[in-house]
C-alpha cells in the first residue's frame, strides 16, 4: 500500500524562529547523547530492557512531580518533558527484541506508557503512538507469534484501543507531525487486528473510531490519512457482521454512496486516490451483506448512483457493477429497482462488450484482466437478477452459490428474459461464448489436478474443488444456472439457440447438466439445512428440465 510519508515530517519543539549558535551546540549535543546511548543498547538483553525501563520511569516520576509543583509555570517544566522525550525515544530501540516484550510486560511498564496517550503536552502522545507502531510493525513481529500475543494482550488489557482513539480526536489535519501521528494511530490499530483478529470488533464496541473514520472519509479533498482510514474502515468491516449492522446504523451506507459518487463523472488523480475509491467500495460492499443495510441502499437511491456511474464509464465502472451485485444477493427489491430504473439497458450493453473497451485501467490491472474481471462480476450481476446467493469473489473466501431472491416472477422477469430473445438472441451467443471459455479454462486446471503427484502434496478433493472454483468453476456454474432459468421459462426460440450452439461445439445438454449436477453435490449448508435442501431443489428443477 502507498500512502503519503510523514516519519520524515520535524517535530516542532516551539522554538525561536532565530537559533543562536549556542542553540545548534545545545542540539547538535542532545543529538549525540542520543546517538551514543542508542548505540549502547544495540544488543539488547533482559539487563537492558530493565535499565532503559527504569530510566523511563524515573523521568515520568519527575516530569508528574515538575507538572504538579508548576502547573503554571511551563518553563519549569519544560526540561522534564524533552527528558521524558529522549526516554520515550530509546525505548523505540524494544522494537528490534521483540522476543523481550513478555519481560516488557512482566515489568509493568505498559500502563506508565498508554497512560502518556493522555499527557497535556501532545508531543509526547505523538511520542507514544511512534513507539506502540514500531512495537507492533508487521515485520517487527514476523516469526514472533507468541510474544506478540503477549504484548497486544497486555496492551488491550490496559486499554491502549480506547486511548488511542481518545488522543485521535485532539489531533490536527493541518500539523505534519500530528498528521503522522493519525497514520501511526491507524497502522497500530491495523498491527493489533492482524495479531488479536478480535480486535475488530472490539475497537468499535468500546470506541468512536468508526465514527471518526466516517467523519475523514466525508471530507472532499483528498490526503493520505483519508486514504488510510478508508482502509480500515474496510478492514474493520470485512469479516464482521457486527461492524457491518453498526456502521449501517450510524448512517453509514449513505456517506459511502456520498463519498464514491465525487467520482461518477471523474477519475481519481494519481495511484493513492484510485486505491482510495477501490477501498471505498470494498466498504459498501461488505456494508451491503446485511439485509436492513441493502433497504437502506434502496432508500438513499444506491442502484440509480451505480447506474449513473457504469453510464459515464469512469474507472469506477467495475466497483459499481460488483456493488450491485452485493445489493440484489437475497434482496428482491434491488432487483427490482434495478429494472425499474431501466438497469437492464446499461447491464447488458456491458455484458455485450460494447463498454468495457471504454473504460479506463491503470497500472495494477492491466488491461486484459480488467476486462475479464468486468466480464465475471457481470455475468454474477445477471445471476443476481435471475436470484442467487454468493460471496464476492475478489474479497472473501469462495463459498457456493444458493438460488435465492432475484426476481421471480411477473412484468419485471418477462423484461428481463426478453432480453435474451432480441437482436436474434445475441446475449445468449454471448452467455455461450463465455460458457465455452471458462469450460475450457475449467478442463485445463483438472487435467492438470489429474496429473499432479498429491503424495507430497496432501491435497484432498475440496481443495481440489476450490482450485477448480478459483480457475474459473465458479464463473462456469454462474453461467449454467443463467441458462438453467432461461431454460425453464420454456421459450422455443431461446431453447433452439442453446441447443444450436452447444451442437456446433459438438456439445449437448449433457455438459450443462454435469456442471449443474456438480454445483448441486457441493452445495453446503451455511446457511442451514433448509436453505440447502431449497438451493439443490431449485438446481436439480433446472437438471430435469434440460
Amino acid at each position: 500500500m502507498e500512502v503519503t510519508d510523514y516519519h520524515g515530517a520535524k517535530r516542532k519543539r516551539h522554538e525561536s524562529e532565530n537559533i543562536s549558535s549556542n542553540d545548534i551546540d545545545i542540539d547538535l549535543s542532545i543529538l549525540e547523547a542520543v546517538e551514543k546511548s542508542q548505540s549502547s543498547v544495540e544488543l539488547l538483553d533482559l539487563r537492558t530492557l530493565k535499565k532503559l525501563v527504569l530510566s523511563f520511569e524515573r523521568r515520568l516520576k519527575d516530569n508528574i512531580a515538575a507538572r504538579l509543583k508548576y502547573p503554571q509555570q511551563p518553563d519549569r517544566f519544560a526540561d522534564s518533558e524533552l527528558e521524558l522525550h529522549e526516554e520515550l525515544h530509546k525505548l523505540r530501540v524494544l522494537a528490534g527484541g521483540p522476543e523481550l516484550y513478555p519481560d516488557l510486560v512482566s515489568l509493568n511498564a505498559i500502563p506508565s506508557i498508554l497512560n502518556l496517550l493522555g499527557h497535556e503536552n501532545t508531543d509526547i502522545a505523538i511520542d507514544v503512538v511512534q513507539l506502540l507502531q514500531d512495537l507492533t510493525d508487521e515485520d517487527v513481529l514476523e516469526d514472533n507469534d507468541e510474544p506478540a500475543r503477549v504484548l497486544v494482550d497486555a496492551l488491550v488489557e490496559n486499554n491502549v484501543l480506547e486511548l488511542l482513539v481518545q488522543n485521535l480526536h485532539r489531533l490536527s489535519d493541518t500539523d505534519p507531525d500530528e498528521m503522522a501521528a493519525v497514520y501511526n494511530t491507524l497502522a497500530t490499530i491495523e498491527n493489533l487486528i492482524e495479531v488479536k483478529p478480535a480486535v475488530a470488533e472490539m475497537v468499535c464496541e468500546r470506541t468512536k473510531l468508526l465514527k471518526w473514520l466516517l467523519g475523514k472519509i466525508k471530507v472532499r479533498e483528498f490526503d493520505g490519512n483519508k486514504q488510510y482510514a478508508s482502509e480500515i474502515l474496510a478492514i474493520l468491516l470485512q469479516n464482521s457482521s457486527a461492524n457491518q449492522k453498526r456502521l449501517g446504523q450510524m448512517n453509514g451506507v449513505d456517506v459511502l454512496l456520498q463519498a464514491v459518487a465525487m467520482y461518477k463523472s471523474k477519475d481519481p488523480k494519481n495511484p493513492d486516490e484510485a486505491e482510495m475509491l477501490e477501498n471505498l467500495f470494498d466498504c459498501l460492499c461488505c456494508l451491503l451483506m446485511p439485509l436492513e443495510n441493502k433497504e437502506r441502499f434502496v432508500k438513499a437511491e444506491g442502484v440509480e448512483l451505480m447506474i449513473i456511474i457504469m453510464k459515464q464509464k469512469k474507472s469506477a465502472y467495475g466497483s459499481a457493477i460488483r456493488a450491485l451485485d452485493f445489493a440484489m444477493t437475497k434482496y428482491p427489491p434491488v432487483c427490482e429497482r434495478f429494472v425499474d430504473v431501466l438497469g437492464l439497458k446499461t447491464a447488458f450493453a456491458a455484458f455485450m462488450g460494447k463498454a468495457i473497451e471504454q473504460i479506463p485501467t491503470n497500472k495494477k490491472n492491466k488491461k486484459e484482466h480488467y476486462h475479464e474481471d468486468l466480464e465475471e462480476r457481470l455475468i454474477s450481476l445477471i445471476a443476481s437478477l435471475f436470484g442467487k446467493q454468493a460471496s464476492d469473489m475478489d474479497l472473501y473466501n469462495l463459498t457456493c452459490l444458493h438460488i435465492l431472491g432475484g426476481i421471480l416472477r411477473g412484468s419485471r422477469r418477462e423484461r428481463l428474459l426478453s432480453k435474451f430473445v432480441e437482436n436474434e438472441c445475441e446475449k445468449i451467443d454471448r452467455l455461450m461464448e463465455l460458457y465455452m471459455r471458462y469450460s475450457d479454462r475449467v478442463t485445463v486446471e483438472t487435467e492438470r489436478l489429474n496429473n499432479l503427484e498429491f503424495d507430497d502434496l496432501e491435497m484432498d478433493e475440496e481443495e481440489k474443488y476450490n482450485m477448480k472454483l478459483e480457475s474459473g468453476l465458479y464463473t462456469l456454474q454462474l453461467i449454467a444456472v443463467i441458462l438453467g432459468h432461461i431454460w425453464c421459462s420454456e421459450n422455443h426460440q431461446m431453447r433452439s439457440r442453446i441447443e444450436l450452439l452447444l451442437k456446433q461445439q459438438k456439445l449437448t445438454k449433457k455438459h450443462i447438466k454435469d456442471i449443474l449436477q456438480e454445483y448441486h453435490d457441493n452445495i453446503g449448508d451455511m446457511d442451514g439445512l433448509e436453505e440447502k435442501e431449497r438451493a439443490q431443489t431449485k438446481i436439480q428443477k433446472f437438471i430435469s428440465s434440460f
